[in-house]
């Protein structure tokens, strides 16, 4: 099992829903966040002044998949959350972490069944 976390551009997020949704992954958390990567923050225009905004508004998917889906998964991810047919800086980042168990609440239930 694995934790993938993508952080992505909001403007992205409808779309990757439901390309996740058609291969098979149906449950995700959805966290916004704020950051900067190597663009630094954005300079904008506001009535004529120019102002610099460092923090830029992200969302975070958290998504715990066992071992046969982190592939498509990843791609699936990749594929849709980039912007352009190249892709830019800002498009986000995709980490991947070992997930060492995971427990259901609910029906009490562990392991890959819990996922």
């Amino acid at each position: 099992m694995k934790m993938i976390m993508a952080i992505i551009q909001p403007t992205k997020l409808r779309a990757v829903q439901e390309a996740l949704y058609e291969i098979g992954v149906e449950r995700i958390t959805i966290c916004d966040s704020q950051g900067y990567g190597r663009q630094r923050g954005q300079t904008s225009m506001y009535r004529g002044n120019e102002y610099r905004c460092y923090m830029l508004r992200k969302v975070v998917l958290e998504i715990a998949v066992n071992d046969d889906f982190v592939d498509k998964t990843i791609d699936t991810i990749q594929r849709t959350a980039k912007t352009g047919t190249e892709g830019n800086i800002g498009d986000g980042k995709i980490f991947l972490m070992p997930l060492e168990e995971v427990i259901q609440i609910g029906p009490e239930q562990r392991g890959r069944s819990a996922v």
